[in-house]
């Protein structure tokens, strides 16, 4: 049984001088952290943990788990298969991949380091320098034998 009477929320603002909020601010990055998609090797890991403490050994848990993992990815694929199919239908472009390859995305982040490498005036000096390099080498013969 409580005696203070009134909302807690009007209490803790006349507290604060109004500065209570009814969702405070942490709330926010705590949901954001609960939804976190954990990589997939972790899915993995947790997933033969759970087999393994329901009794089974740890090879059938691999297999179990890796089965699982594999028929999950294959509906993913035969879903966006069908979502880019409904693009067509409707006439308009199909969405990128919700559920892109690992190697894939970490092509996409590297890929503006691999085109700068190829564009940067700082590389192109280096090369130039080794270039030089070279030339006075096989002009003076004293390359060497790579040994």
């Amino acid at each position: 049984m409580s005696f203070v009477k009134g909302d807690l929320l009007t209490k803790t603002r006349k507290l604060v001088n109004g500065l209570a909020k009814p969702q405070p601010v942490w709330l926010k990055a705590m949901e954001q952290i609960s939804a976190y998609d954990p990589p997939p090797a972790r899915l993995f890991g947790l997933r033969v943990l759970e087999l393994k403490e329901l009794g089974v050994t740890e090879e059938e848990a691999v297999a179990v788990a890796d089965m699982e993992y594999r028929m999950e990815k294959k509906e993913k694929k035969k879903a966006y298969a069908r979502l880019k199919q409904l693009a067509r239908l409707q006439g308009k472009k199909p969405s990128p991949n919700p559920y892109p390859s690992a190697i894939k995305e970490r092509q996409a982040l590297e890929r503006k380091f691999v085109r700068e490498r190829f564009s940067s005036p700082e590389i192109w000096k280096i090369i130039e320098k080794i270039k030089e390099e070279r030339r006075a080498e096989r002009f003076n013969g004293t390359v060497s034998s790579g040994f």
